[in-house]
Formats: C-alpha cells, structure tokens, sequence
C-alpha cells in the first residue's frame, strides 16, 4: 500500500487572500487568529495546591485556572450541595472525579458519577445537587468572567 503525502498541496487551487467590505485585501492567516490569540500566551504549569481554595459557601469550595481561551476549576462539593439553576454564554465540560452530580438540564435529571463527563452546550439552563461528597472538574471556553471576577452571586448563598 502506497504512503500518503501529508506534505503535498492540494491540487485545487485557494486564494490566500479575501476582500473585506471596504475592499481591503488581508491575508486567510491573519483572519484565522484571534486577536487575543496573536499575542504570545505564557505557559503555565500550576500544581492544584498551589491555588488557593475559595469557600463559595459551607458546602462548596473551588479552584480555577485560567488560560486565553479556556478555563479549567476544580469544584469541591459535599453532599446536599445545591448549585441553583443558571446558565451561561460560556460551553461546559464536567468530569466527575469522585462522588456524584445530579443534574436538571434539558428537562431531564442525570446523574453524572465517577469517571463520566457532561457536556453542557451555551445558554443552556441547568441547575445540580450533590448526590454524596464530590470533586469534580470543570472547563469552560471562554472562560468565566463572572468567576473571576468574584460576581457570581448564584453561588454565594448559603445552600
């Protein structure tokens, strides 16, 4: 069976460049990066023990880690916890490390256990319960700006 070359330019032809409206020429490459994206990231190596754990209320804590594009928080949630319905511009991943997640979503309950992972799509109302002491991971693309920057009412109850 003959190799492939990966290497070799497809035979039809594409233009590099595209008109704006105003008629301007710019390149495909430039359009493809996002603004954020063209400056250089740093690289981050973070041990989860060097973040510091915030206590959101008695029952949860979390930590979070923040690159351009993406966020990743780590969410510690004892038994019972509520986390009440909200939702957000923001794509969800959930992966369950230990305990279990009750989730209304969709007009459904799921629980998500150990090992399984919830992908919540933007705008998407959703609301969880703590099924038993949980770890779970969370990421976020684009990251949350309400987290961040400590707005996030939602969770600061006592629940």
């Amino acid at each position: 069976m003959a190799k492939k070359n990966l290497n070799r330019k497809s035979s039809r032809k594409t233009s590099a460049r595209s008109k704006t409206k105003s008629g301007a020429v710019r390149s495909r490459a430039k359009r493809a990066v996002p603004k954020r994206a063209a400056s250089s990231a740093a690289l981050q190596y973070v041990p989860w023990q060097s973040v510091p754990l915030e206590d959101l209320n008695p029952l949860l804590q979390r930590q979070f880690v923040v690159g351009q594009e993406i966020m990743l928080a780590r969410v510690l949630l004892k038994r019972g916890c509520i986390v009440p319905e909200h939702s957000h511009h923001n794509e969800q991943l959930t992966y369950i490390l230990e305990g279990a997640l009750k989730f209304w979503i969709d007009g459904k309950e799921i629980v998500v256990k150990a090992g399984e992972t919830l992908c919540i799509p933007s705008n998407m109302p959703h609301k969880a319960e703590a099924m038993e002491d949980t770890v779970d991971l969370d990421v976020f693309a684009p990251p949350r700006a309400d987290w961040i920057n400590r707005t996030d009412q939602y969770l600061r109850g006592k629940k």
